[in-house]
């Protein structure tokens, strides 16, 4: 290489007008315009990863049993994607208790979550999620007749819950606990 060329390429860092005064026996190639707009994203952060897939999770819990409820089907499949552990055995428990005494679930509940918390920090592996559900359009009915159970309005609860990453990389709620009703506002 000669010097006459390095001091082009160096001067091409440096100031990119000063290219056209130095030729090469290369062909030349193209070069992105300097008034082409830079779009750059950053990568996401673990703890934002983490918090995202264990709402999801968390979400995907209520929807699962949701869908179980309406037959209360308490060996569903859907059961385990987003549950294990206590959560998981408190909702089977539940569905085999409405099954027994002859009830169903109609409507679907609504959930707010909000992420209370994230450990460790740098790379969570588990995730503390509050909620204000919302149970009023989410009522127990006869599965012989249709008739609304006797269990009470539905109405805004607070809900905790503990989503943990699995070792297969998914997220799954580890356990939850479902207050009475009128218990948020928010």
């Amino acid at each position: 290489m000669n010097l006459r060329r390095t001091a082009c390429i160096t001067i091409a860092g440096s100031a990119i007008l000063l290219i056209a005064g130095c030729s090469t026996n290369e062909p030349s190639r193209p070069t992105a315009s300097s008034s082409a707009p830079m779009t750059t994203s950053a990568a996401p952060q673990p703890s934002d990863v983490a918090t995202q897939q264990a709402t999801a999770a968390y979400l995907g819990m209520w929807s699962d049993m949701a869908d179980a409820a309406t037959t209360s089907d308490w060996q569903s499949p859907k059961l385990v994607r987003n549950a294990t552990a206590e959560a998981l055995q408190t909702i089977s428990r539940s569905l085999y208790a409405d099954h027994y005494n002859g009830l169903v679930t109609k409507g679907r509940p609504l959930s707010y979550p909000r992420v209370l918390s994230a450990e460790p920090p740098a790379s969570p592996t588990a995730v503390t999620i509050t909620d204000c559900g919302d149970s009023t359009n989410w009522l127990k009915y006869r599965a012989d007749n249709g008739q609304p159970a006797n269990d009470g309005p539905g109405g805004r609860q607070q809900i905790e819950a503990l989503v943990k990453k699995a070792v297969d990389g998914s997220w799954k709620v580890t356990t939850f606990a479902v207050h009475e009703v009128g218990s948020c506002s928010g």
